[in-house]
């Protein structure tokens, strides 16, 4: 079996002539309309685009060179502005990547202020884009989001950092919400930790006839008569659609610090992280039954006790290639080997 984590150029483009804002080495950044947003930026190379729109706070589309991108816009919300109640004035509000904090316990629902509901502040910083929000009235948090673009594959990072700027210590994770088209199946590797039964997790009671699990791989299709979520502890999480695919993995070696004393990764510390707030998942995946087809891959970074003055974040890398099986189980295992 051939194994692709994604499509991979092998020589050097020489950067496009037009109305380029900046020029990474291979990266090319512009400010452009889209789909009726006038403040929007995209990023490109030789082999894929992603599109961020500031003003409603999200990175909205990635997509392979030539091809339409393969996160999920809501078609009643396409060119408008923020609204006071996004999720409320339509089903799955915009679409595209964003970030929430964990556990949703600590604000229940609709998400809150300027992790949802807000324009971010958007700056080009060489071959990168940097989104950054208000204080969070409830939290006491500004969010950053770093999204990067690598020079010569389909491939794009985005690092999410919390900094507590004011009030109460708050246990809290960095979650990352990126809803998707309707795949053909969503796929993530079965736990082997016994809190996981059958290696998953059904957080919204999903009928185990719902979940599929084969040849060490959990999967499941979204079923527009009922919404369902599962997770486990995996770190990857595999989207397969009819003719691209989408990985998603998240990173315990991110270099943000939860204080200023600690500056290794993750992986040199125990203490204070913790496991994910929500069951112990690091990625999850929710479908939306109903007319609104999109589903959602989800990824929590570790938990920490969030002081005044401290920072907490995670990484997610989102790896984009062409779908090359008629099965998608053949499929996921390319990428989750």
């Amino acid at each position: 079996m051939h194994r692709r984590h994604f499509i991979k150029l092998a020589t050097v483009i020489a950067p496009l002539a037009g109305c380029v804002s900046k020029i990474g080495s291979g990266v090319r950044i512009r400010r452009e309309p889209y789909q009726g947003w006038s403040d929007a930026i995209r990023m490109e190379n030789d082999l894929c685009w992603v599109v961020i729109v500031p003003s409603i706070g999200r990175v909205m589309q990635f997509g392979l060179k030539d091809r339409p991108g393969v996160f999920w816009e809501n078609p009643q919300l396409l060119g408008k502005s923020m609204p006071l109640d996004p999720w409320g004035t339509a089903v799955g509000s915009f679409g595209g990547d964003k970030t929430w904090p964990a556990p949703q316990s600590s604000w229940n629902w609709p998400p809150p202020d300027v992790f949802d509901r807000v324009g971010l502040a958007a700056q080009i910083e060489g071959s990168s884009v940097v989104m950054t929000s208000p204080v969070s009235p409830l939290f006491g948090i500004v969010t950053e989001r770093r999204i990067r673009l690598a020079p010569h594959a389909a491939l794009m990072s985005i690092d999410t950092i919390y900094r507590k700027l004011s009030g109460d210590p708050m246990q809290m994770a960095v979650w990352v919400i990126t809803q998707l088209k309707d795949p053909d199946r969503v796929f993530f590797t079965a736990s082997e930790n016994p809190a996981f039964v059958g290696g998953w997790s059904a957080q919204w009671k999903t009928p185990a006839d719902k979940v599929r699990v084969k040849n060490g791989l959990v999967s499941m299709r979204r079923e527009p008569q009922g919404s369902y979520k599962i997770g486990n502890d995996s770190k990857k999480i595999v989207w397969v659609g009819a003719k691209d695919v989408l990985k998603i993995e998240v990173s315990t070696e991110f270099t943000s610090s939860i204080s200023r004393r600690m500056k290794r990764s993750f992986t040199n510390q125990a203490e204070p992280w913790a496991a994910p707030p929500d069951e112990g998942c690091r990625v999850e995946l929710y479908t939306n039954g109903g007319d609104a087809d999109y589903v959602e891959l989800e990824t929590l970074g570790p938990s920490a006790l969030l002081k005044s003055g401290e920072t907490l974040g995670a990484t997610n890398t989102y790896s984009l290639g062409l779908r090359t099986s008629a099965d998608a189980q053949v499929e996921a295992l390319h990428y989750l080997p």
